[in-house]
C-alpha cells in the first residue's frame, strides 16, 4: 500500500513511520494542508489511503478533504483529529470521509483501520458483469425496498437511490437484510467496517444520520433506533 499521512505533528509521523515501516507499507508525510494537496494532486492514484489529520497550519484538513474529494471521489480517507465532537464528525463524514479517529489514538488501532478499510475499497473495485435481465433480479427485497448487490441498484418506495457512499451501501444491505432484526454498534462496526473492540461507536452514529437524511424524503423513515441497544431497519410501517 501507498500512504499519504498529512499530519502536523512531527512525533505522531515519526510514531506512525515505525508501524507502517513494519507493515511493509510505502509511506509519505505532509505537514500541512497546502503541501498535502501538492502531494496528492501530483499523483491522485498513486495513494490507496489519506490519512488526514484537520487541524492543519496553511489550509485546514476539512478544506482539505472536500479538495481531494473533487479530484478522487473514491480514494480511501481517514481523518484524524483532537475534535471530539459529533458535528465535526458529521461535517467530516458529509465531505467525504471513510472513517474518523480521534486523538489521542492507538497505531494499533489505526493500522487495523486501514487495512479494514482498504478491503473494503478492493471489494468495491471488483468488476460486475453487465446488467441484464437476470441481474435485475433483487438479491435483498422487503415490503418497499429492493436492492441488487451486483449492480448496486437500490430502491425504496419505489424511488432509485443513487447517492450512496460504499459505506452507506454495506450498512444499508445490512440493515435490510435482516428487516425488524436490532443490530449493536458493535455489530455493525464488525460487519461493515470489520472493527471489533477498537471500532468508534459514534462512526456510525454519524453513518446512520447521513444515511437518514438521504433516506427522509422518499417516505417513512425506515431506519428505526432501537434506544439502548442499536438500530434496525423496519419498512412495515404504513
Amino acid at each position: 500500500m501507498n500512504i499519504l499521512m498529512i499530519e502536523d505533528n512531527h512525533s505522531v509521523c515519526e510514531m506512525m513511520a515505525m508501524f507502517l515501516k513494519k507493515q511493509n507499507w510505502q509511506y509519505e508525510f505532509a505537514y500541512d494542508g497546502v503541501e498535502a494537496e501538492e502531494k496528492f494532486n501530483a499523483a491522485p492514484d498513486k495513494w490507496d489511503v489519506i490519512l488526514l489529520d484537520l487541524n492543519l497550519p496553511k489550509k485546514d484538513g476539512m478544506q482539505v478533504a472536500a479538495d481531494i474529494r473533487r479530484v478522487s471521489p473514491t480514494v480511501p480517507l481517514i481523518m484524524l483529529t483532537a475534535r471530539d465532537t459529533e458535528s465535526d464528525q458529521v461535517l467530516g463524514l458529509e465531505i467525504g470521509a471513510d472513517d474518523y479517529v480521534t486523538k489521542p489514538f492507538s497505531a494499533i488501532t489505526l493500522i487495523a483501520r486501514i487495512k479494514a478499510l482498504y478491503r473494503r475499497s478492493q471489494l468495491a473495485k471488483q468488476p460486475t458483469e453487465q446488467p441484464g435481465a437476470a441481474d435485475r433480479d433483487f438479491d435483498v427485497k422487503t415490503k418497499n425496498f429492493r436492492m441488487n448487490t451486483k449492480t448496486r441498484e437500490v430502491f425504496l418506495y419505489d424511488q432509485q437511490i443513487d447517492d450512496l457512499t460504499p459505506k452507506e451501501f454495506d450498512l444499508l444491505k445490512t440493515l435490510a437484510s435482516k428487516p425488524r432484526q436490532v443490530f449493536t454498534r458493535e455489530q455493525l462496526l464488525q460487519l461493515v467496517w470489520d472493527y471489533e473492540y477498537y471500532g468508534d461507536e459514534r462512526t456510525v452514529d454519524a453513518h446512520i444520520k447521513k444515511l437518514r437524511q438521504k433516506l427522509e424524503d422518499l417516505g417513512p423513515q425506515v431506519i428505526k433506533t432501537v434506544w439502548g441497544v442499536g438500530y434496525k431497519f423496519d419498512d412495515e410501517a404504513d
